[in-house]
């Protein structure tokens, strides 16, 4: 009796020893990223919004250390007679009236035109980063038929 109740209790005792060794916490660590998406279509477009029938999406991520922007745009639905003639995001100026309505000059051009359109940036500086997190940048597809601006959307931080 006393050797089964000693080797009950070992029998407990290890188990409870690895049960408790066993650590679940998740420990969750912080991104250094921050990621960015907008939604393009003829009615974002500023000043005047377009009838075009294109849309489209951009997604980024920011590398918050390096400062290096990583990007996918992809569009649709021009119609056949439509020639995408220039991509790029624009960059607003903070003092601009407009705030995120407003219109820039051209950030950061696109390295190609045909969708999807994936790009990765030099190292921004550090203006050009607090002013896309403050959602002073858009993405604009031009087209023969809108050589102002055919589709646009604003990048919106997303985290």
């Amino acid at each position: 009796m006393k050797k089964g109740l000693i080797f009950t209790f070992g029998v407990m005792a290890t188990t409870i020893f690895f049960a408790c060794k066993n650590d679940n916490t998740t420990v969750v660590t912080p991104s250094n990223n921050t990621i960015f998406a907008a939604t393009l279509n003829g009615a974002n477009e500023k000043p005047n919004s377009t009838t075009s029938p294109a849309t489209g999406t951009f997604s980024g991520n920011l590398d918050n250390t390096t400062r290096v922007l990583s990007y996918t745009l992809n569009y649709s639905g021009f119609p056949a007679s439509s020639t995408v003639v220039a991509g790029h995001l624009h960059e607003i100026p903070p003092t601009s009236a407009s705030g995120v309505n407003g219109t820039g000059p051209v950030a950061i051009p696109f390295p190609t035109l045909t969708p999807p359109i994936i790009g990765t940036t030099t190292a921004l500086s550090q203006s050009q980063v607090d002013n896309m997190k403050a959602g002073l940048y858009y993405a604009n597809i031009h087209t023969n038929d809108y050589p102002d601006g055919a589709i646009r959307g604003n990048l919106v931080k997303q985290n």
